[in-house]
């Protein structure tokens, strides 16, 4: 059976090497936990870019394929995103219930990926964000799709695509 494989774009501040690999991110509020996060359209990569990797004045475009044959599909598969959004709301239901709180992102995914384990290689995700790229003012009509990749062995072809200055957008 042959899977999907999607070209996606990896953004990190330029460094004195080229990467040869993407990085993982660490962050406690990354949307999706610990994991080597893409973007499916070049432009959100860049919008990335100019707002988030400034560390250095650069930033740097990667590109890779990425094979989404084992990832949970939120953004294109209607079943997919119906089982995210169950699983979310239980497990959220749960822990306001045992501790009177709602969960914050971070042990939302950890409690996914000890429940998952190797099962899911990745999530595909969706946020409608409202940016001045539109072409509609104020109507968020495009999908901004990013992928969490939790093991590298469905990254192939990993390799430096493009460099920009970091403006404010």
């Amino acid at each position: 059976m042959q899977g999907v494989t999607r070209i996606m774009y990896h953004t990190q501040e330029k460094r004195a090497k080229q990467l040869l690999e993407p990085i993982i991110c660490t962050r406690n509020d990354a949307w999706l936990g610990n994991g080597y996060y893409f973007w499916l359209e070049e432009n959100d990569a860049v919008l990335w870019g100019h707002n988030s990797k400034k560390a250095t004045g650069y930033f740097e475009i990667y590109k890779a394929d990425i094979c989404c044959n084992d990832v949970l599909d939120t953004v294109f598969n209607e079943v997919h995103y119906n089982f995210w959004v169950q699983q979310i709301e239980k497990i959220a239901k749960n822990f306001l219930k045992k501790t009177g709180q709602k969960p914050t992102i971070k042990e939302i995914n950890v409690y996914l990926r000890n429940k998952w384990g190797d099962e899911v290689t990745g999530i595909l995700f969706q946020d409608n964000p409202m940016n001045k790229q539109l072409m509609v003012e104020n109507f968020p009509y495009k999908k901004r799709v990013q992928i969490v990749v939790y093991k590298l062995n469905i990254v192939s072809n990993f390799a430096f695509h493009d460099e920009m200055k970091c403006v404010n957008l």
